[in-house]
């Protein structure tokens, strides 16, 4: 039995590294806590537990081996009337496949370890460059952003009675960043600027989840700021003709950039038999995360050419922000639960910072899901809509990106496993 599940475990584990590609942060893991609006932390009662609240694998009864996909598909819209503007994203599918599962120590009574590998934490978007070419002197330039993170996390989880467990996972995170944009060079013209960098971080999940009443639990989870160092090359055509310094066009650098702090607390009551209602408040600390990003280009020429400038950096400014999340499920019988849920989801970047190419929305989102047993089997299914507030950004608070933006997200996210 260990040999098998070692197994599948190793070819999953392979599976996932090929078929990575990327997509927007919904930041909801799993198909049963994105169906129960993310609120999740309280309950933790599924093979996501990896990354809500480590502590809620001691509730499985049995071992459990699964994967997950979840399908991204962002809508986004820029319009700036002055400029004659009115773009939209391509329609892209970002699909990220998933694995998890747990195993019960037979050495330990009451210790579960478990691993996950799966995306914790991704952004991106792409547009068509002929519906912004007013912002180049009429040229079609590729606009595109895709920032991921795959995250290996080994966890254990330890039950010290029947109403108080905690847990912990090491968060072992891989990022890739790629970005195409145009580069205005002012006299020497408008240039297509390239990227694409990688890179490892490491971190801690740490949970508790206490049962405080037959029909209540609660949980708290920590995740620590996650510093991941980059390195890639970058690309721009218009470098060397820079006068008296001549660049060459590509250059290699590297880049220190980091997830937030990630803090949440969560309740779960069962009023009765088959049915659960959830809540959790969310709290992540872009503000010490998302400021601002250094680059460090290899070749000197380049570093000499643009950090007077201030052009080697990212500027975000982003604000600390509270997701507000609640969740139902219903068991309709052993075999088949219902889910829905809902939360609210405030935008971190400022006005002045704003970008088409990471676009920040406040968002109100709906979530349905539904589960399935047969047999051994699990299957999963959750749906969540993210409804986007559109943002109005004055040429005087930000030249670069005014106009009106927006954001509508779809994602579906179905997953298949086994008990033995």
């Amino acid at each position: 039995m260990k040999v098998r599940y070692i197994a599948i475990l190793t070819l999953l584990l392979i599976s996932v590294g090929v078929l990575f590609p990327n997509g927007l942060s919904l930041n909801s893991i799993g198909p049963k806590s994105l169906g129960m609006g993310g609120a999740f932390v309280g309950l933790a009662n599924d093979y996501s537990a990896v990354y809500w609240n480590p502590a809620g694998l001691t509730q499985m009864q049995k071992n459990f081996v699964g994967v997950f996909a979840t399908d991204i598909i962002p809508m986004g819209t820029y319009k700036n009337t002055l400029a004659n503007i009115d773009a939209k994203t391509k329609t892209n599918h970002y699909i990220s496949p998933n694995l998890m599962g747990y195993y019960h120590c037979e050495l330990v009574e009451n210790l579960i370890w478990g691993l996950g590998v799966y995306l914790p934490a991704c952004l991106g978007t792409e547009w068509d460059g002929n519906d912004l070419k007013n912002l180049t002197g009429t040229k079609d330039f590729e606009w595109m952003s895709k920032i991921g993170v795959v995250n290996i996390s080994p966890a254990l989880s330890y039950k010290f009675s029947d109403q108080f467990s905690v847990g912990a996972a090491f968060n072992i995170f891989y990022g890739m960043f790629d970005m195409k944009r145009p580069a205005d060079m002012g006299p020497l013209g408008v240039h297509q600027y390239t990227e694409s960098s990688t890179g490892f971080g490491y971190g801690v999940t740490v949970g508790a989840l206490a049962k405080v009443h037959e029909m209540i639990s609660v949980g708290a989870s920590f995740r620590t700021k996650t510093d991941v160092k980059m390195s890639g090359s970058a690309e721009n055509p218009g470098m060397s003709s820079i006068p008296g310094l001549a660049p060459p066009e590509k250059s290699d650098f590297d880049r220190d950039v980091s997830w937030p702090m990630w803090i949440a607390g969560g309740i779960a009551v069962r009023p009765m038999d088959g049915l659960a209602v959830t809540a959790d408040a969310q709290f992540s600390q872009w503000s010490k995360s998302e400021d601002e990003f250094t680059t460090e280009f290899k070749d000197a020429k380049w570093m000499t050419a643009l950090t007077p400038k201030g052009e080697n950096k990212f500027i975000l400014k982003w604000k600390d922000a509270m997701q507000i999340r609640f969740g139902v499920g219903y068991e309709v019988n052993e075999d088949l639960n219902l889910r829905a849920g809902y939360y609210i989801d405030p935008a971190p970047a400022p006005d002045s910072t704003y970008s088409i190419l990471f676009p920040s929305i406040s968002y109100n989102t709906f979530t349905l899901g539904a589960g399935y047993k047969y047999s051994d089997f699990i299957f999963d299914l959750g749906l969540e809509y993210l409804i986007g507030k559109d943002r109005e950004i004055t040429a005087a608070i930000n030249p670069t990106a005014s106009g009106t933006h927006g954001m509508n997200i779809f994602a579906i996210s179905f997953g298949a496993g086994y008990e033995f």
